[in-house]
């Protein structure tokens, strides 16, 4: 097989470690710290989850273990959708695996959750591993979104576990895989099985994080291949000076990685979605804005910017909101009478007819092809499928007809030329940073040490992720105390909470400080491709919002 040059010097580069995890193996014991409960719901979390509520804060630190080299099998399951670096925690646990006892083996469930139940297995082997280190993607085994919730998985899942003669299962997914890990743990525990199940924080959304969860793996490199390409289209807008780009990035549920970028790239604009809801902030505000800045800076002679829409703003936005429920709703009643209408004119005269007068109101204000893709599939849950809803196009859209009518008034006399994008897949599978290189390895060595130590219902964590890598913590956190209740398809479930973007806190606010001189002036950043070699603050540097929030 042909490898490009950085691919063959990616598979020779050795991943640093926290210092604790660098200690010979068998002198790294576990240290437990005070019991723990989640913030809230604490009286349905302790009755859904009795065996594994409530256990100890575990860190690392050296010391004599005796048990570490018993010989142990692990089955590993890539959960959701791919972000850099999952072949790493992959790499990680397996070194640890092989350095504690050579005769232990490490298997990959192929395809997902499903790969469980259905009993699809690869083991893993040095030359195996060797060909996926420190690569983007998750092609070792390949990934799927099937959910383990229902009592008799769980009971598939054991039978398929026993049969393998697999110790534990390591589950790297998001924070529903990760939910879904601590919920087969407790069932796990409660059929008095010795079969451990911990978790790993994965997404590129940035939204699976906490105090104790400092940041979700790809994070890291998701934003700065997508910061990349900002900034060439930011230098190409400055170059040409007649194109206003409005650019789509991926996170549905929080503005992570628009902040991320936002910080990295000084765009002209930027929108955050919790600010919008916070705000309510509608979406005639939000394009009376956008006319504003330019409609400015045209009278400057600055025909020409670049715009970051968060793929989930529509959701934010209050009317928006409230149509997004309602159409969930009409459409799940409905579902196979709406099947029976044969053209968009019959199925949006009925739509209208059905929408409470506001909802009625906010869908016929929007563009043809908006209304059509609100109309589209439905995703497996019913819900409207946000990331196919073009947001972009649409604000595009209606900026435009604010400019014309400005135009026609005699008050604007500018150019407004668009350009739309989309950035989600460039960088789901993007070569992971160094930074993601590291974690990743850490987060799968260090889920070795918690298997090993007989833990069960935690989720792998590396902490004090600002400071140079020997520096990192290592330890676990017990996943029932990241957890809350919510209503979830008509009935209370447990998950672990999303982390939204925090209006008060240091990253937004830097951005809120900054954002009036970005778009009066061009202040365009360009951060260039992802760098492996060279100075610590260029090729070791963490994202600004780290920075921010542990300066």
């Amino acid at each position: 097989m042909h490898y490009s040059p950085l691919q063959k010097a990616r598979y020779a580069y050795q991943p640093k470690l926290p210092r604790t995890l660098t200690l010979p193996i068998d002198t790294i014991v576990p240290v437990f710290g005070e019991a723990t409960e989640p913030a809230a719901d604490r009286e349905d979390l302790h009755r859904l989850f009795p065996g594994t509520y409530g256990m100890p804060m575990v860190s690392f630190a050296e010391g004599r273990n005796t048990t570490i080299s018993k010989k142990i099998n692990i089955g590993v399951v890539l959960s959701g959708g791919q972000a850099p670096g999952g072949h790493n925690v992959i790499a990680g646990l397996y070194d640890a695996v092989k350095r504690a006892n050579p005769d232990s083996e490490v298997y990959g469930f192929l395809g997902g959750p499903s790969g469980i139940l259905e009993n699809r297995t690869l083991r893993f082997t040095d030359e195996y591993i060797d060909e996926y280190r420190n690569t983007g993607g998750f092609d070792i085994i390949g990934s799927g979104r099937t959910k383990l919730e229902s009592e008799q998985q769980y009971a598939v899942c054991e039978q398929v576990c026993k049969a393998l003669n697999i110790d534990a299962i390591l589950i790297i997914g998001g924070d529903d895989s990760n939910t879904n890990a601590a919920v087969l743990a407790e069932y796990f525990k409660s059929h008095d099985s010795k079969i451990a199940v911990i978790g790993a924080p994965k997404t590129i959304d940035g939204d699976l994080k906490n105090s104790s969860i400092e940041v979700s793996f790809g994070f890291d490199t998701a934003t700065k291949t997508y910061s990349e390409l900002i900034g060439n289209i930011e230098r190409d807008a400055n170059s040409a000076k007649k194109y206003w780009h409005f650019i789509k990035l991926m996170g549905r549920s929080a503005s992570h990685i628009a902040l991320e970028c936002a910080l990295q790239t000084q765009p002209t604009a930027a929108l955050i979605s919790e600010e919008v809801e916070i705000n309510k902030t509608t979406l005639k505000e939000i394009v009376a804005d956008l006319v504003e800045k330019v409609v400015y800076r045209s009278s400057k002679g600055m025909d020409f910017g670049v715009v970051l829409v968060p793929e989930g703003l529509i959701e934010f936005i209050p009317e928006m909101k409230i149509l997004i429920a309602e159409l969930n709703d009409l459409m799940a009643a409905n579902a196979d009478y709406f099947q029976t209408m044969t053209s968009f004119e019959e199925q949006s005269e009925w739509i209208n007819r059905s929408l409470s007068k506001d909802s009625s109101y906010a869908f016929s204000s929007l563009p043809n092809n908006i209304q059509r893709q609100l109309l589209m599939d439905r995703d497996p849950h019913g819900n409207v499928q946000v990331s196919r809803i073009e947001t972009e196009k649409l604000l595009i859209e209606m900026v435009e007809d604010s400019l014309k009518k400005l135009r026609s008034e005699g008050t604007y006399t500018g150019s407004f030329s668009s350009q739309s994008h989309f950035f989600g897949y460039e960088g789901r599978c993007a070569f992971p940073s160094n930074f993601d290189s590291d974690y990743c390895y850490s987060l799968g060595y260090n889920a070795f040490l918690l298997i090993a130590s007989g833990l069960t219902g935690y989720i792998s964590s590396i902490s004090n992720l600002s400071a140079p890598a020997d520096q990192w913590q290592a330890g676990g956190i017990p996943v029932t105390m990241m957890m809350n209740m919510e209503q979830r398809h008509g009935e209370k479930k447990p998950v672990i909470k999303k982390a939204l973007v925090e209006l008060d806190e240091k990253p937004f606010r830097t951005f809120a400080e900054h954002r009036d001189q970005w778009y009066k002036e061009t202040c365009f950043t360009f951060p260039g491709a992802i760098q492996y070699y060279g100075p610590d603050e260029v090729c070791n540097r963490p994202t600004t919002t780290l920075i921010l929030e542990q300066a």
